[in-house]
């Protein structure tokens, strides 16, 4: 009965349409797009757009400019694109505005100019297009008080992404009044959407007792989804968990998992981690060799206590040759950080070294620097 009167709806309509009716014409190109009540064809549902575009029909101008703006059917252009989407935002269409508004944005079609971006999108924000309020409340980062007033317009509108941003607002005070209760309501309501920042920070609220009574278990559950979802600072601390056993049964093998996840997305944390691991035995097979690599790369990063690890290796030879130069080098960038072990290694290996090696130590300390600051 439901196809019998799908065909019957989209036979009416091609009447209507044949015979220049502006508003059959897009609705047969959606059934044409979707394949209700006829055979699915891309290129009809293109070719009927198109004909109630070009009588001026806002909806089909605004599909039309999709079409373009994504290469469905045509080849992409942006600038057609740009020309259709204004057609249809003249008329006062929302996302037409709101499409529009993210072509000027980004340049696309037409120059990049951030105050037509913002019209366009308070045109459409102020009609209730969600994705504009969000595009609008992103524009006013600057300005506090307004990007918490777009961010609640969208995120009562139930996109996760909003309530992510103003559960942050409600957390730092920043545009609202602080308020840690409802900052957790809104980290909530966008992790259940899946946002992994915000299971992350719906984990730290309930560990922390932060707007909300603690509850370990329920923070551990969430944590657990934001680490399987990906969210890299998730992975470290879930991975410390299962190595110090805390909420669960202590796993270096987990623990070793979680961090080589979040140490190839350059945790240096969890880099640290890792050779700790692996020069320990810990989860994994002992290999030196593994244990430098990911020292190195969280030394490369500034962590103080890796730095100081690296140079006992370099130090020891534990992958290769003795080199104190390099040894050096890692205690006293790691000393100049108040790394105390560190500063003593360092008073020692100079004991162990020529006039010449510790000025060329130096040196390579001091190249370290300045390559550090300028990434």
């Amino acid at each position: 009965m439901v196809a019998k009167d799908a065909s019957a709806v989209a036979a009416s309509l091609q009447l209507s349409a044949e015979k220049g009716d502006a508003g059959a014409q897009y609705r047969l190109g959606l059934l044409y797009a979707s394949g209700q009540g006829v055979a699915q064809d891309l290129r009809q549902a293109l070719a009927w757009y198109r004909a109630a575009a070009e009588q001026g029909y806002a909806p089909a101008q605004c599909v039309l400019g999709n079409k373009y703006a994504l290469g469905q059917g045509v080849k992409q252009n942006y600038t057609t694109a740009f020309s259709w989407y204004l057609k249809a935002a003249e008329q006062g269409d929302a996302r037409a505005q709101c499409h529009l508004g993210t072509l000027y944005e980004e340049g696309q079609g037409t120059g990049h100019d951030p105050l037509d971006a913002e019209y366009w999108y308070f045109q459409a924000a102020e009609q209730g297009d969600a994705e504009a309020q969000l595009r609008l409340a992103r524009l006013y980062e600057g300005n506090q008080y307004m990007a918490a007033t777009w961010y609640l317009k969208a995120a009562e509108q139930g996109v996760a992404e909003a309530q992510y941003m103003l559960g942050n607002c409600y957390a730092t005070g920043k545009g609202l009044r602080r308020n840690l209760p409802k900052a957790f309501e809104f980290y909530l309501k966008a992790a259940g959407q899946g946002d992994m920042r915000a299971q992350w920070k719906a984990a730290q609220a309930l560990q922390e007792g932060l707007g909300v009574e603690a509850d370990p278990e329920a923070a551990l559950q969430w944590l657990t989804k934001a680490a399987k979802s990906g969210f890299v600072p998730a992975q470290a601390a879930l991975g410390l968990r299962y190595a110090n056993g805390e909420g669960v049964a202590r796993s270096y093998t987990r623990a070793v998992f979680l961090w080589e996840r979040a140490a190839k997305q350059g945790d240096a944390e969890s880099q640290h981690n890792l050779g700790y691991a692996f020069k320990n035995g810990l989860g994994v097979a002992r290999d030196p060799g593994r244990a430098e690599h990911w020292y190195r790369l969280a030394a490369e990063q500034g962590v103080a206590e890796a730095q100081g690890i690296l140079g006992l290796m370099c130090a020891h030879g534990e992958t290769g040759a003795i080199d104190y130069v390099e040894a050096h080098m890692w205690f006293s960038l790691s000393a100049a950080v108040g790394n105390q072990a560190a500063a003593a290694n360092l008073k020692y290996a100079e004991t162990l070294m020529s006039g010449e090696q510790i000025s060329a130590a130096k040196q390579r300390a001091i190249e370290w620097m300045e390559s550090f600051r300028n990434r």
